[in-house]
Formats: C-alpha cells, structure tokens, sequence
C-alpha cells in the first residue's frame, strides 16, 4: 500500500483532520491534553484517554467548550486488553481510527543502587510497554479497515543522552521508544501506517512541578528551570503546546512521506 501524493492538496486541506479520528493516551493534562485541544482545533473528534476517569471526562468538556469534539475515556495504558477496547471503542462510535498518540508516561526518580525491581518496572510498563501496546491495537484497527492512519509516540530528549543520576529507567524507557518507533514504522509502512515520536526537552507541566524537590535535588538550584534555560540556544524550556503543534504536524497530511523518525523538541540542546 503506496502512501498517497498529496502535492495537490492545499495548505488549509494538508492541515485539516476533518473527519479523522484520534485517541491521546494521558490526555487529562499537560502535553497530552495539549495535543488533544491542538487535534480537535484541526477537526479531530478526540478521545481523551486517562486513568481518572473524572480527569478525563473534565479535560474531554474544556476541548468542547474551546469548539471542537472530545469524548472522555477512562483507561489504563499498562494494560493491553484495555487499549485494546480503547481501540475498539474508536471503531464502534466513529466508524475509523486515524490517529493514536502514546502520550502516558511517568518520570520519576531513583537511583539504580536503590531502585526496587517494582520501581524500574513501573516505568518500563508504562512508558515502553504501554507504547507498544497502544501501538499494536492501533495499528490491527487500521489495518482492519484499510486505514492510513498515524501512530505518534512521547520519546524524549532523554532518549538520546544519559539525564543525569536518578533517571536510568526512565532514560531506558525512552530510548525503547525511539527504538519502537523505528522499528514499527518499517513493519506498518506496507499497510499505510506512519509511526513518528516527539523527543521534547524538559516541559513545563503539572508532572514537572510535582517532580520540583527531585529537580532541585538534581540540578543543585532551586530553580531548575532556570538552569535548563540558561544552557538551551532558544532561552526556554518548553510549554505544553510546543509538542502539540509537532503533534499536530505529524498527526496531517503535512508530514506524509515521514515514518520512523523521531522529531527533537529540544530548543536547540547542543548536547544533541
């Protein structure tokens, strides 16, 4: 199944969802419900997915007052059987899938001398697991029903470098990610299936303020955005809606000859 030409396309038709439908794992808050409001605003009807169930019914009402259209879901991204449902709920209520963001993830810290077998795996359930699950329930729906549709995993900048101490399974989750994304690309590219991943630097969300002490603990300064400022080219960290928009680029028919890679958000990080 050739991708399609879509040079004749307009701008306005190369960014629209119109009709599409996607589903944003984690998409209560932060960079998921980000993506979410970025999805829906391009004509996406938008599953908000996410372990609170009131979390994201009340994120699923903010994109619907803002104009577009949003259900919300309550999910668990470890649990394959029900990202399966998840995927199947898409199908039953909407008749398609187009769009499937593996946003949920985790990131907190422990040292490896001190972190328990619970500890790493939590992580890698979550955030390389629960990728590749959503992924594969995704893609065996799209297939079902000849779809063209795109998978977009959260990596991370961390998939490319060590983040420092405290982060080893989160930095080896990240790095699985990168390493998926590639992997599923050229094993889906033959039914249409694009796979693309962000790799944001660090982001200003409510994950991050929580994570505050341990930044701080970190970085030695009690204010760690400062410090990651200070050394990016562009002068910030990141806002949620500077991954939604790539989201948004990689969810359209703008990115159409694109798979596998996975697209820094990084401010220009020289480390990279």
């Amino acid at each position: 199944m050739a991708i399609a030409d879509v040079s004749g396309k307009t701008l306005q038709e190369l960014i629209s969802l119109d009709g599409r439908v996607a589903v944003v794992t984690g998409g209560a808050r932060g960079i998921g419900f980000a993506i979410c409001k970025r999805l829906a605003e391009a004509g996406a009807k938008v599953l908000v997915a996410d372990l609170s169930e009131d979390a994201a019914k009340t994120a699923a009402d903010r994109v619907c007052e803002q104009g577009g259209q949003a259900v919300g879901v309550v999910t668990d991204a470890t649990d394959s059987q029900a990202l399966a449902d998840l995927a199947d709920r898409a199908m039953s209520e909407y008749g398609r899938l187009d769009i499937w963001v593996n946003n949920a993830g985790i990131f907190p810290f422990q040292e490896a001398l001190r972190m328990t077998d619970e500890q790493w795996s939590r992580v890698m359930d979550l955030n390389l697991s629960g990728t590749f699950y959503g992924s594969r329930a995704a893609a065996t729906r799209m297939r079902e029903v000849g779809s063209a549709g795109v998978i977009i995993n959260l990596a991370s900048t961390a998939a490319y470098e060590a983040m420092g101490p405290a982060q080893c399974h989160y930095v080896a989750s990240k790095y699985g990610v990168r390493g998926l994304t590639k992997s599923l690309a050229v094993e889906f590219g033959k039914y249409g299936i694009r796979v693309l991943a962000l790799a944001p630097t660090l982001i200003a969300t409510e994950g991050v303020d929580e994570a505050q002490a341990d930044l701080r603990r970190l970085t030695g300064s009690e204010n760690p955005h400062r410090i990651f400022s200070e050394m990016l080219p562009l002068g910030r960290v990141g806002v949620p809606d500077d991954v939604a928009r790539v989201a948004l680029f990689c969810a359209s028919d703008l990115s159409m000859l694109m798979t596998g890679d996975t697209l820094l958000i990084d401010a220009g990080n020289p480390a990279l």
